[in-house]
Protein backbone atom coordinates (compact mmCIF):
# COMPACT_ATOMS: atom_id res chain seq x y z
CA UNK A 1 0.00 0.00 0.00
CA UNK A 2 2.93 2.23 0.92
CA UNK A 3 4.59 1.66 -2.42
CA UNK A 4 1.67 2.31 -4.37
CA UNK A 5 1.10 5.79 -2.24
CA UNK A 6 4.70 6.52 -2.91
CA UNK A 7 4.18 5.45 -6.61
CA UNK A 8 0.94 8.53 -6.89
CA UNK A 9 2.77 10.91 -4.92
CA UNK A 10 6.08 10.25 -8.02
CA UNK A 11 2.70 11.41 -10.55
CA UNK A 12 1.96 15.03 -11.76
CA UNK A 13 -1.48 15.89 -9.94
CA UNK A 14 -2.97 16.28 -13.26
CA UNK A 15 -3.68 14.72 -16.31
CA UNK A 16 -1.56 15.38 -19.46
CA UNK A 17 -4.59 16.90 -21.38
CA UNK A 18 -5.81 18.89 -18.52
CA UNK A 19 -2.14 20.77 -18.73
CA UNK A 20 -2.36 20.81 -22.47
CA UNK A 21 -5.74 22.84 -22.90
CA UNK A 22 -4.52 25.38 -19.98
CA UNK A 23 -1.64 26.04 -22.00
CA UNK A 24 -3.70 26.24 -25.12
CA UNK A 25 -5.95 28.73 -23.17
CA UNK A 26 -2.97 30.48 -21.73
CA UNK A 27 -1.56 31.00 -25.27
CA UNK A 28 -4.86 32.50 -26.37
CA UNK A 29 -4.54 35.05 -23.63
CA UNK A 30 -1.06 35.99 -25.03
CA UNK A 31 -1.51 35.61 -28.49
CA UNK A 32 0.08 38.98 -29.62
CA UNK A 33 3.12 38.10 -27.92
CA UNK A 34 5.48 36.04 -29.92
CA UNK A 35 7.84 35.43 -27.28
CA UNK A 36 5.45 34.00 -24.64
CA UNK A 37 4.02 32.19 -27.78
CA UNK A 38 7.20 30.90 -28.10
CA UNK A 39 8.10 29.52 -25.06
CA UNK A 40 4.12 27.80 -24.23
CA UNK A 41 4.53 26.27 -27.77
CA UNK A 42 8.22 24.53 -26.38
CA UNK A 43 6.36 23.45 -23.37
CA UNK A 44 3.65 21.53 -25.47
CA UNK A 45 5.98 19.86 -27.04
CA UNK A 46 8.16 18.94 -24.10
CA UNK A 47 4.72 17.97 -22.05
CA UNK A 48 3.76 15.74 -25.02
CA UNK A 49 7.19 14.05 -25.16
CA UNK A 50 6.33 12.94 -21.01
CA UNK A 51 5.34 9.42 -20.79
CA UNK A 52 1.77 9.38 -19.88
CA UNK A 53 2.54 7.31 -16.88
CA UNK A 54 3.81 10.15 -15.17
CA UNK A 55 0.49 11.95 -15.16
CA UNK A 56 -3.02 11.22 -13.44
CA UNK A 57 -5.12 9.46 -14.88
CA UNK A 58 -8.00 11.04 -16.78
CA UNK A 59 -11.08 9.04 -16.30
CA UNK A 60 -13.35 9.51 -19.11
CA UNK A 61 -17.35 9.25 -19.15
CA UNK A 62 -17.84 5.93 -21.78
CA UNK A 63 -20.82 7.09 -23.53
CA UNK A 64 -24.08 5.22 -23.65
CA UNK A 65 -24.50 2.74 -26.42
CA UNK A 66 -27.21 3.92 -28.78
CA UNK A 67 -29.47 0.56 -30.42
CA UNK A 68 -29.06 0.86 -33.85
CA UNK A 69 -32.66 1.98 -34.69
CA UNK A 70 -31.74 5.19 -32.33
CA UNK A 71 -28.66 6.12 -34.50
CA UNK A 72 -30.57 5.20 -37.91
CA UNK A 73 -33.14 8.08 -36.07
CA UNK A 74 -30.35 10.31 -35.44
CA UNK A 75 -27.87 9.83 -38.35
CA UNK A 76 -29.95 8.69 -41.47
CA UNK A 77 -27.69 6.02 -43.81
CA UNK A 78 -26.22 7.67 -46.75
CA UNK A 79 -27.24 6.24 -49.83
CA UNK A 80 -23.00 5.14 -50.57
CA UNK A 81 -23.83 2.55 -47.88
CA UNK A 82 -27.28 1.51 -49.15
CA UNK A 83 -25.64 0.87 -52.87
CA UNK A 84 -24.44 -2.83 -53.72
CA UNK A 85 -20.50 -1.87 -54.67
CA UNK A 86 -19.46 -2.65 -51.51
CA UNK A 87 -18.59 0.59 -49.86
CA UNK A 88 -17.70 -0.22 -45.62
CA UNK A 89 -17.85 3.36 -44.51
CA UNK A 90 -19.29 6.64 -44.71
CA UNK A 91 -16.87 9.04 -42.74
CA UNK A 92 -18.07 12.24 -42.37
CA UNK A 93 -15.54 15.42 -40.98
CA UNK A 94 -15.75 19.11 -40.14
CA UNK A 95 -12.78 21.74 -39.39
CA UNK A 96 -13.88 24.80 -36.59
CA UNK A 97 -11.61 27.76 -36.62
CA UNK A 98 -11.69 30.70 -33.86
CA UNK A 99 -9.79 33.25 -35.45
CA UNK A 100 -8.01 32.38 -39.46
CA UNK A 101 -5.41 32.09 -37.84
CA UNK A 102 -6.20 30.86 -34.43
CA UNK A 103 -7.10 28.41 -32.33
CA UNK A 104 -8.94 25.60 -34.15
CA UNK A 105 -10.41 22.15 -34.03
CA UNK A 106 -11.65 18.96 -36.14
CA UNK A 107 -14.91 16.72 -35.56
CA UNK A 108 -15.09 13.13 -37.48
CA UNK A 109 -17.90 10.53 -37.11
CA UNK A 110 -18.10 7.37 -38.99
CA UNK A 111 -20.89 4.64 -39.97
CA UNK A 112 -20.89 1.06 -41.01
CA UNK A 113 -23.22 -0.54 -43.41
CA UNK A 114 -25.82 -1.32 -40.57
CA UNK A 115 -25.64 2.96 -39.64
CA UNK A 116 -23.83 1.97 -36.34
CA UNK A 117 -21.62 4.68 -35.50
CA UNK A 118 -17.99 2.28 -35.52
CA UNK A 119 -15.64 5.91 -33.96
CA UNK A 120 -16.10 9.54 -33.39
CA UNK A 121 -13.34 11.74 -32.31
CA UNK A 122 -12.09 15.69 -32.34
CA UNK A 123 -9.07 17.22 -31.51
CA UNK A 124 -7.91 20.97 -31.39
CA UNK A 125 -4.66 22.67 -32.74
CA UNK A 126 -3.53 25.99 -30.93
CA UNK A 127 -2.56 28.26 -33.49
CA UNK A 128 -4.24 27.02 -36.76
CA UNK A 129 -6.40 27.61 -39.63
CA UNK A 130 -9.59 26.79 -41.14
CA UNK A 131 -8.57 25.07 -44.15
CA UNK A 132 -6.03 23.35 -42.08
CA UNK A 133 -8.53 21.79 -39.52
CA UNK A 134 -11.13 20.96 -42.48
CA UNK A 135 -7.53 18.43 -43.86
CA UNK A 136 -6.71 17.53 -40.46
CA UNK A 137 -10.17 15.92 -39.72
CA UNK A 138 -10.20 14.45 -42.85
CA UNK A 139 -6.91 12.65 -42.38
CA UNK A 140 -7.54 11.81 -38.80
CA UNK A 141 -11.06 9.96 -40.15
CA UNK A 142 -9.63 8.28 -42.64
CA UNK A 143 -6.67 7.03 -41.14
CA UNK A 144 -8.78 5.44 -38.59
CA UNK A 145 -10.85 3.90 -41.30
CA UNK A 146 -7.36 2.31 -42.85
CA UNK A 147 -7.02 0.70 -39.33
CA UNK A 148 -10.39 -0.87 -39.43
CA UNK A 149 -10.43 -1.83 -42.86
CA UNK A 150 -7.25 -2.58 -43.56
CA UNK A 151 -5.82 -1.67 -47.46
CA UNK A 152 -7.99 -1.08 -50.66
CA UNK A 153 -11.54 -1.40 -48.87
CA UNK A 154 -13.77 0.91 -49.75
CA UNK A 155 -15.38 4.31 -47.94
CA UNK A 156 -16.78 7.73 -48.54
CA UNK A 157 -15.51 11.04 -47.20
CA UNK A 158 -17.85 13.51 -46.62
CA UNK A 159 -16.91 17.01 -45.69
CA UNK A 160 -18.34 20.38 -46.43
CA UNK A 161 -15.09 22.38 -47.29
CA UNK A 162 -14.95 22.45 -51.25
CA UNK A 163 -11.01 22.97 -50.50
CA UNK A 164 -10.77 19.13 -49.24
CA UNK A 165 -13.16 18.05 -52.22
CA UNK A 166 -11.89 19.99 -55.06
CA UNK A 167 -8.54 19.82 -53.85
CA UNK A 168 -7.68 16.12 -53.65
CA UNK A 169 -9.79 15.33 -56.52
CA UNK A 170 -8.81 17.80 -58.83
CA UNK A 171 -5.30 19.63 -57.44
CA UNK A 172 -3.52 17.24 -56.15
CA UNK A 173 -2.50 15.17 -58.91
CA UNK A 174 -1.31 18.06 -61.24
CA UNK A 175 0.86 19.33 -57.70
CA UNK A 176 2.04 15.59 -57.96
CA UNK A 177 3.21 15.88 -61.73
CA UNK A 178 5.27 19.06 -61.00
CA UNK A 179 6.43 17.82 -57.77
CA UNK A 180 4.04 19.04 -55.15
CA UNK A 181 4.68 22.62 -56.93
CA UNK A 182 1.54 24.68 -57.92
CA UNK A 183 1.21 26.10 -61.26
CA UNK A 184 3.17 29.10 -60.37
CA UNK A 185 5.84 27.10 -59.01
CA UNK A 186 5.41 27.47 -54.89
CA UNK A 187 4.57 24.94 -52.66
CA UNK A 188 0.82 24.88 -51.80
CA UNK A 189 -0.22 25.40 -48.62
CA UNK A 190 -0.97 23.60 -45.96
CA UNK A 191 1.90 20.79 -48.36
CA UNK A 192 2.02 18.14 -45.35
CA UNK A 193 -1.36 17.69 -44.43
CA UNK A 194 -1.92 17.33 -48.84
CA UNK A 195 0.61 15.11 -48.42
CA UNK A 196 -0.44 12.64 -45.80
CA UNK A 197 -4.11 13.07 -47.34
CA UNK A 198 -3.08 11.81 -50.12
CA UNK A 199 -0.93 8.88 -48.96
CA UNK A 200 -3.72 7.68 -46.80
CA UNK A 201 -5.89 8.15 -50.15
CA UNK A 202 -4.07 5.61 -52.10
CA UNK A 203 -4.33 2.62 -49.58
CA UNK A 204 -8.27 2.90 -49.65
CA UNK A 205 -10.68 3.26 -52.46
CA UNK A 206 -11.89 6.54 -51.09
CA UNK A 207 -15.08 8.62 -53.02
CA UNK A 208 -14.78 11.96 -52.00
CA UNK A 209 -18.27 13.64 -51.45
CA UNK A 210 -19.09 17.27 -50.88
CA UNK A 211 -21.91 18.45 -48.60
CA UNK A 212 -23.59 21.74 -48.44
CA UNK A 213 -22.61 23.10 -44.65
CA UNK A 214 -25.00 24.82 -41.58
CA UNK A 215 -27.96 23.21 -44.12
CA UNK A 216 -29.49 20.43 -41.74
CA UNK A 217 -27.34 17.67 -43.28
CA UNK A 218 -27.01 15.65 -39.64
CA UNK A 219 -23.76 13.87 -39.68
CA UNK A 220 -22.04 17.63 -40.80
CA UNK A 221 -23.98 19.05 -38.34
CA UNK A 222 -22.52 16.43 -35.45
CA UNK A 223 -18.92 17.25 -36.89
CA UNK A 224 -19.50 20.90 -36.15
CA UNK A 225 -21.13 20.29 -32.72
CA UNK A 226 -18.22 18.14 -31.52
CA UNK A 227 -15.22 20.14 -33.03
CA UNK A 228 -16.75 23.21 -31.21
CA UNK A 229 -17.22 21.52 -28.19
CA UNK A 230 -13.86 20.44 -27.83
CA UNK A 231 -12.63 24.44 -28.54
CA UNK A 232 -14.97 25.45 -25.69
CA UNK A 233 -13.58 22.62 -23.55
CA UNK A 234 -10.24 23.77 -24.71
CA UNK A 235 -11.38 27.36 -23.22
CA UNK A 236 -10.94 28.41 -26.61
Amino acid sequence: MKAAQKDDEKKINMSKKTILNSLKTLAYAVNSDQEALHAIDLLVKKIKKIDDSSFKEEIAEKPKKKSKSEELDRFPLPKELQSKDGMKLAIFSDGACRGNPGPGSWGVLAQNQTGTVVFEGSGVDLLTTNNKMELEGAIWGLQRALELLGDNESCALYSDSKYVIDGISKWVPGWKQRNWKKADNKPPENLDQWMELDRITAKLQVKFIWVKGHAGHPQNEYCDQIANDALDQSGF
